[in-house]
């Protein structure tokens, strides 16, 4: 089956309140999302990763367009597994010549993802069930995106919305820093659970002194304390100095460097993100891997409403204690979709075909700031 057209639109909503990370600020809320159609109309939906650089939105569109979408439209698309492969070894040598690997693997994911919402609409199953016939209905969720500098009231809200397990934003002031998760920990309730995420923001010593500290808060993980592309010795001296599981995984990529870090032990939590990196295909692949060898799989998530949707069901169909990231910051490109919504501290899967969305919601109008889109020429 051939793919006929590709569609491809860029929204970006201001905020009153930037979102900060140790390594930088959003002060808008950028999302890419794509829409395949094949020969004989079946479609489907994928999101692709835009949060960075400032620029990246508008940027990978117009990458999927200009140099990838004549590959999609010569392959045939039957296979989502075989597909994704086939356009990864094809845009290798494009990739290593622009030295761009994140933003091909970008556009692959949300590609992956399309392809996959497409073959389960064929099949008349919802995504999770698509992928295993006894994926679970529902999946806990943790809230996530939560400032050390307001964390009081974000948890507040998060727990009057449902939530029973906060993620904070450290790598900031140590000082402060540590101060706010003590206070959070003192706070909660029975059965609640605390993470935190340094976004790669230490080295290895100032990592082990600022969690020789915040071990005592009981942590459930700290997530990416120092540089992803760290060496095994650097996070070998980090995991036997502190109790805290180590939780990482956004920013690999890759079947050969995510077996090595379940391999390498030192990792508790896998963290992939389905519009970064492999989409379904490579997501469910490091899912099923990791909980094979006891780890956990926690799939990474800050963007809009159709990756957000797809990771829920890629945890789902995974099985195991993971739990799903959602964003408590505002954002109308997540939001606007409806079908399927976190309730109770679990998000709940819908059981129409695919992700369960037909055409983007019009209340998201007013955001777009670019739309392209691309036909098969026969």
């Amino acid at each position: 089956m051939k793919i006929e057209r590709i569609a491809v639109s860029v929204f970006r909503v201001p905020i009153e309140i930037p979102v900060a990370t140790s390594f930088g600020i959003m002060r808008d809320r950028p999302a890419v999302f794509v829409q395949l159609t094949a020969e004989d109309g079946a479609f489907g939906w994928g999101e692709i990763f835009a949060n960075w650089p400032a620029a990246g939105a508008e940027h990978r569109a117009r990458l999927l367009m200009l140099d990838i979408a004549d590959l999609v439209f010569e392959s045939r698309a039957d296979t989502p597994e075989i597909t994704w492969e086939t356009l990864t070894h094809q845009t290798r040598i494009r990739a290593l010549q622009a030295g761009e690997w994140g933003p091909f693997q970008q556009v692959l994911a949300g590609l992956d993802t399309a392809l996959h919402d497409m073959a389960a609409r064929r099949a008349g199953l919802s995504l999770a069930r698509y992928l295993n016939p006894s994926a679970a209905e529902a999946v806990p969720c943790y809230a996530s995106g939560i400032a050390s500098s307001k964390a009081a009231a974000q948890v507040a809200c998060a727990r009057a919305d449902g939530f029973g397990a906060f993620k904070i934003k450290v790598g900031f002031n140590d000082v402060t820093d540590l101060e706010t998760l003590g206070a959070v920990s003192d706070d909660l309730g029975s059965g609640e659970r605390l993470f935190a995420d340094a976004n790669q923001a230490w080295d290895v010593p100032r990592a082990v002194a600022f969690m020789q500290q915040a071990d005592a808060f009981g942590l459930g993980w700290i997530e990416e304390p120092i540089p992803a592309d760290s060496p095994r010795s650097n996070w070998v001296a980090l995991a036997d100095n502190i109790k805290t599981p180590i939780a990482v995984g956004e920013n690999i990529a890759g079947d050969v460097a995510f077996t090595q870090a379940i391999e390498a032990g030192h990792f508790a939590y896998l963290q992939p993100d389905v519009a970064k990196w492999g989409g379904v295909t490579g997501c469910l692949r490091v899912a099923r891997t990791a909980l094979q060898a006891g780890r956990f799989y926690c799939p990474h998530f800050l963007g809009g409403g159709i990756g957000l949707r797809a990771s829920a069901h890629v945890l789902a169909a995974a099985g195991g204690p993971g739990v799903l990231e959602v964003d408590v910051n505002p954002n109308p490109l997540r939001d606007a979709f409806e079908g399927e919504a976190m309730s109770g501290g679990d998000w709940t899967l819908g059981t129409a075909a695919g992700l369960g969305i037909e055409t983007l919601p019009q209340a998201l109008g007013p955001y777009q700031t670019l739309s392209l889109e691309k036909t098969r020429v026969s």
